[in-house]
């Protein structure tokens, strides 16, 4: 077995009324979404977050700045299948991903299927290598007031 190593990855994204939300690549039904300058998909930055970490390759705002307008309003699809690049360069393929996602609505757990399969696709692992999972925050703090919604990631490389 080659070198193992692991990453963690945190976003947070304000809600904001009438803005689209999109969490793993899906579109979800809500009255607000997450406010940013790409799509906002905070699962998505924190995997790749994560994976930039685990790599010793900076973060996500190193890569592809808010400031670039070549990012903006992307999907962040796009940004993990370019992060799944770098980590490749450095010789490392992707052997797990573990996620939660924390947020008091909608609900996510009907959605989370397709999530695994939008990040599979983008990341060229299989979905059984993927894990996400959601809990609330029990009404307390901005989460609880639904003023923003935060993800956190692990996952683990290996030298290929």
């Amino acid at each position: 077995m080659g070198k193992i190593k692991v990453g963690f990855g945190f976003d947070v994204h304000q809600l904001k009324e009438q803005h689209p939300f999109v969490l793993g690549g899906v579109n979800l039904e809500h009255h607000a979404g997450a406010y940013g300058h790409s799509d906002a998909d905070v699962l998505l930055h924190a995997i790749c977050d994560a994976l930039l970490g685990a790599a010793n390759l900076r973060d996500i705002g190193f890569h592809f700045s808010n400031t670039d307008n070549r990012w903006k309003g992307i999907s962040s699809l796009v940004l993990l299948q370019r992060v799944v690049v770098l980590i490749k360069e450095k010789g490392f393929s992707i052997g797990n991903i573990d996620a939660m996602v924390c947020l008091e609505a909608p609900k996510i757990n009907p959605h989370i299927p397709a999530m695994k399969t939008h990040i599979a696709k983008a990341a060229s692992i299989c979905e059984d290598d993927i894990s996400i999972k959601a809990t609330t925050n029990e009404q307390l703090g901005f989460i609880g007031r639904e003023e923003g919604v935060v993800a956190y990631a692990v996952c683990l490389i290996e030298r290929d």
